[in-house]
């Protein structure tokens, strides 16, 4: 960059201040070794040549179109319809930082208010607050807050059929806290979790049974019984689930959960490789004030208009520091605006129909799955829109297989457990055509 806004006289004016002769005792500290390594880099590019080698690169990626991604795992490929990309580019929501200022932000802070009163109705709970950063932190921030809540207990048990990955980042928030984290292995048999699994911990430290639901793997397990165990314990019940089962499931908090945790990216948020998606966090009104980030409430002015405030805003730079909840910085903004419009956009009986057709594209995908020599579904449960399938080979080359057919298959969980190496979990969505499952099953059969 040949650009400088410093002058001579700021560069020497800032020396004087740090107590510095030239530039270079700055860079004292660092080894010359390093200080300007050899980049070995390719010659300058114009913009219009830079312009021609990205689109080279980006040729070489593979795009599936709908229907040709049966790679399911926490992230899932949804219509999204065009109102959200269009209220989402405007600068009003695009640009919108933390609504501090209810004076200047009440377009933003009436968004926050109609994301978390949908959040709440979906879930089936009393409260939701304004987002997290994606389902895995949301999961162990929910978790927390059952700590929180109690003096004595602190133990926390997470069923075997929980996401491996929102497993690690639990590990990740408990490590140094005064809290114990039992983390139970997969179910040997079904990939389903029962209430005998989690039964040798209800006792009086326990502060919370983890589970979710639909599980990784797909099945639905007995909420229901689980929060019966659980609260005749005395411990809380943190469930994690996805939005679109919702549509047809009873929703968690019907089911017994205290806490309720989601990832919301299939609300009109774009796979885009992995992120940023948006974390979804519900809990009963006793729990209100555990809740990390921030709450949106809606009240009246003295003429009795309508207006929209934060109500409640739990971390440290707000409040005295051991008082705080938690230590997030911010929600997902633009990501829960997106699952506003989309929720706005689809509406119930919108929302009900996606479920609809990703249920029945799955069962049909099941069907002809197992029609299939040398296939099963081990699955011991009731499932939705993801299951897995073992295949009489290992699911890396049959992956590769269906790449070369343009095909993206499903989740490898040999990569969870080195015994499920021959075990694929695939999933369906509204975006699956009869045709295109017949084409995923024809390439597998093959």
């Amino acid at each position: 960059m040949t650009f400088n806004p410093h002058t001579r006289a700021d560069r020497e004016a800032m020396l004087a201040i740090a107590g510095m002769e030239t530039i270079e005792h700055l860079f004292t500290d660092i080894p010359e070794s390093v200080r300007f390594p050899d980049m070995d880099l390719p010659p300058a590019l114009t913009e219009m040549e830079a312009a021609w080698h990205l689109e080279e690169l980006a040729a070489k990626n593979l795009a599936p179109g709908p229907g040709k991604t049966f790679l399911g795992a926490g992230s899932y490929s949804h219509f999204i319809p065009a109102t959200v990309g269009q209220i989402l580019a405007r600068g009003e929501f695009y640009t919108a930082y933390t609504p501090y200022q209810p004076e200047v932000a009440q377009g933003t802070l009436q968004t926050i208010y109609e994301f978390q009163s949908m959040v709440a109705a979906l879930l089936g709970m009393d409260v939701a607050n304004a987002s997290m950063y994606d389902g895995a932190t949301a999961l162990a921030e929910g978790a927390l807050v059952t700590v929180s809540s109690s003096k004595k207990r602190k133990r926390v048990v997470v069923t075997g059929s929980v996401h491996p990955r929102y497993r690690e980042v639990l590990e990740t928030y408990f490590s140094g806290l005064d809290a114990e984290l039992v983390l139970l292995p997969i179910p040997d048999e079904g990939f389903a979790a029962h209430v005998a699994d989690v039964q040798p911990y209800l006792d009086e430290g326990l502060a919370a049974v983890v589970v979710q639901y639909p599980n990784f793997f797909g099945g639905i397990e007995d909420v229901a019984a689980f929060a019966d165990a659980v609260h005749g314990a005395g411990a809380k019940l943190v469930v994690s689930t996805y939005p679109v089962p919702l549509s047809l499931l009873k929703s968690p908090g019907e089911l017994g959960a205290d806490v309720v945790t989601a990832e919301g990216q299939a609300l009109g948020v774009a796979q885009s490789f992995g992120g940023p998606y948006v974390g979804l966090l519900a809990t009963s009104q006793a729990l209100v004030r555990q809740l990390p980030g921030r709450l949106a409430g809606m009240t009246h002015d003295m003429d009795g208009k309508r207006g929209f405030v934060l109500t409640l805003q739990t971390r440290e730079q707000h409040i005295r520091r051991e008082k705080a909840t938690s230590n997030i910085c911010t929600n997902q903004g633009l990501m829960a605006t997106a699952a506003t419009v989309y929720m706005s956009t689809v509406g119930p009986e919108g929302f009900r129909e996606v479920g609809r057709r990703s249920y029945q594209n799955a069962h049909y995908l099941a069907t002809r799955l197992a029609e299939i020599e040398g296939c099963s579904l081990p699955l011991d449960a009731a499932f939705f829109h993801e299951f897995p399938v073992r295949l009489p080979r290992p699911v890396a080359e049959v992956n590769r297989d269906l790449l070369d057919a343009g095909i993206i298959g499903g989740f490898d969980l040999g990569t969870v457990d080195p015994r499920l190496a021959t075990t694929m979990l695939v999933c369906a969505t509204e975006l699956h055509s009869r045709a295109a499952i017949d084409r995923f099953v024809d390439v597998i059969a093959g």
